[in-house]
């Protein structure tokens, strides 16, 4: 689909998955790392538990379907050098701190002057201005003051950051779609653009419900390890079986209180709830409880006979009664479950990339999407440091002598 296009990837990983994104559906992307390598190829994990640029699964993970050269913005001729690359290029996609590049003579407007077609994708944690523009950030403290955390963890205790980081996929993801549409108005205008992305708004969108609460003075939702505090009631999300995890929606209300119904008629043919369990109003439930009509203790012990029955069965067999009584519950899956998924696997999901490097080829993380007419495909595995020097710089017009010279004079 944009087989046409070229991107000047120079992210690190603040923003890398916004140009896989864009190299999947078909872009010539060209990752710009520094002399020596980006720094997130020393992020772990690592093949084989062997650290080395080359081997940073961290690395793999953002950067299939991109060729890869070294330049070092730090000097007059690789600055030139890449706003000579501008010049033939649709989209510069960078995520350094706000007015970093343009101090280098590369923001937007230095490129634009030479190629008013081309998009430039900023990525920063709070965006380009306002009084946050220049806070430090981590993955932490975006999804901190983008809300997310306050979520996550036990109610107890303060919260703890998400095991994988989340906030920087969730803008690079925005960053892409954003790229997509302002290439749309640029085959209708012939208008290029600046696209300003910040991480702590693309976050936004991720807090569900829970972020128009506060506008209109509605109760908000808290921290509970496995579930969510809504008011007075604790609602578990996840719960444990036989032999792991599985998610159920056990609540009330015209939307899910029918769920529920049917939850509790199959808790009652097998005998594992009474009558005044089965008897309940399902759909007036919550609304009993929040005026105290019914005590908390009630839905207390509603929960410990639900809990009962979940512990005395397996994933599967939980899974398998979901899908017979059009049940809100699954397992939760590990990453083997993940990996051995029957659907994944008859929807062909996981590609295999060749590394020649290592003699060895890995699964992939399928497309994102199925296009019936353009498929996405695993073009490149991602690139080793520099590995496409020539090959790039020589589209150019360098000459292998003037790329060896750059190379030992440090500017690529």
């Amino acid at each position: 689909m944009l087989n046409s296009c070229r991107v000047l990837d120079l992210t690190n990983e603040r923003g890398m998955l916004c140009g896989q994104i864009l190299g999947d559906l078909g872009a010539s992307v060209i990752q710009i790392e520094p002399p020596g390598g980006s720094p997130v190829r020393k992020l772990g994990p690592f093949f084989e538990d062997q650290p080395s640029p080359d081997r940073s699964i961290y690395w793999w993970a953002y950067n299939r379907n991109k060729r890869g050269i070294t330049l070092n913005l730090e000097t007059a001729q690789g600055r030139d050098l890449l706003l000579r690359l501008g010049d033939g290029a649709d989209f510069v996609i960078e995520s350094e701190n706000p007015g970093a590049m343009a101090a280098l003579g590369l923001g937007y407007n230095d490129f634009a002057a030479r190629n008013p077609k081309l998009i430039y994708v900023s990525i920063t944690p709070f965006g380009q201005d306002g009084p946050k523009a220049h806070y430090a950030d981590t993955d932490l403290i975006v999804m901190a003051a983008a809300g997310p955390l306050i979520l996550y963890g036990d109610e107890d205790r303060p919260p703890i950051r998400m095991s994988v980081p989340q906030a920087y996929l969730h803008a690079s993801a925005d960053a892409a779609g954003a790229a997509l549409i302002a290439y749309y108005e640029l085959l209708r205008s012939g208008e290029g653009q600046a696209i300003d992305v910040a991480a702590t708004q693309s976050l936004g969108l991720a807090m569900q419900s829970v972020m128009l609460a506060a506008p209109i003075r509605a109760s908000d939702t808290r921290r509970m390890a496995g579930g969510v505090k809504m008011g007075p009631i604790r609602v578990p999300l996840v719960w444990r079986a036989k032999d792991g995890q599985i998610t159920a929606v056990f609540l009330f209300g015209s939307a899910l209180g029918p769920f529920t119904r049917r939850l509790v008629d199959c808790l009652y043919e097998v005998g594992a709830c009474d009558e005044a369990m089965h008897n309940k109003d399902w759909i007036a439930f919550g609304d009993e409880l929040l005026s105290g009509k019914a005590p908390m203790e009630e839905y207390e012990r509603y929960k410990n006979v639900l809990a009962e029955f979940i512990a005395s069965r397996t994933k599967a067999e939980i899974f398998q009664l979901a899908r017979e009584k059009g049940l809100l519950m699954a397992p939760v899956a590990t990453v083997a479950d993940v990996l051995e998924n029957p659907q994944f696997h008859d929807r062909g999901y996981w590609q295999k990339l060749d590394h020649p490097e290592l003699g060895r080829s890995f699964p992939y993380p399928g497309p994102f999407a199925r296009f019936s007419r353009t498929p996405i495909t695993y073009r490149r595995r991602p690139p080793l440091i520099g590995e496409h020097n020539a090959e790039v710089y020589g589209e150019l017009g360098l000459t292998a002598a003037q790329i060896a010279d750059y190379g030992r004079r440090g500017i690529i």
